[in-house]
């Protein structure tokens, strides 16, 4: 005799996926895309520094990954961060990667640090280039490419009043 409800239970409750293995290398990630374009995953990056996540972060990053069915991550080095933010960031890259992969629907994360996330965005080749809509399309790193080849540039809306650089400066305040 079976136990049939084990067997269904295990359909539905796979382990997740560990944190660290969500965070990839360049010379990783190829693999990786082709392996999910194999299975028909279509493929949404985007990018930022993600220093403190918050909630307009992780609003805006659950609805890059609702575009798809695969979210890549390009996260700015420290040094990156520290060129378009001074006196920052506040968490060092490794911790702000493992945050960002340990959310369900961050698929991977991938380090950049050149000034733009355009030498990724041409290893990555996403069917879906997704950024927040205090852009517009023409300003998106990378839009001509994907558009290009295809894929759509979109932008989500933001959750009003959050930021990083607000909570910040609320802390200091409180200090």
């Amino acid at each position: 005799m079976t136990d049939t409800h084990h067997s269904t239970i295990s359909l539905f409750h796979r382990p997740p996926v560990p944190t660290a293995d969500k965070i990839l290398t360049r010379a990783a990630l190829p693999a990786t895309l082709a392996s999910w374009r194999a299975a028909g995953r279509r493929v949404v990056f985007t990018n930022g520094c993600f220093d403190l996540l918050h909630l307009g972060h992780v609003d805006y990053l659950e609805k890059a990954r609702a575009l798809g069915d695969a979210l890549v991550v390009g996260l700015n080095t420290d040094r990156s961060v520290s060129c378009l933010k001074p006196g920052r960031p506040l968490q060092d890259e490794a911790a702000r990667a493992r945050i960002l992969a340990a959310l369900a629907f961050v698929d991977a994360v991938v380090l950049f640090g050149e000034p733009t996330p355009l030498e990724l965005i041409e290893l990555v080749q996403p069917d879906v280039l997704v950024k927040g809509d205090d852009y517009a399309v023409a300003q998106i790193v990378g839009h001509e490419l994907v558009l290009a080849r295809g894929g759509q540039v979109l932008t989500v809306p933001l959750v009003s009043g959050y930021s990083t650089s607000r909570i910040v400066a609320r802390i200091r305040e409180m200090g």
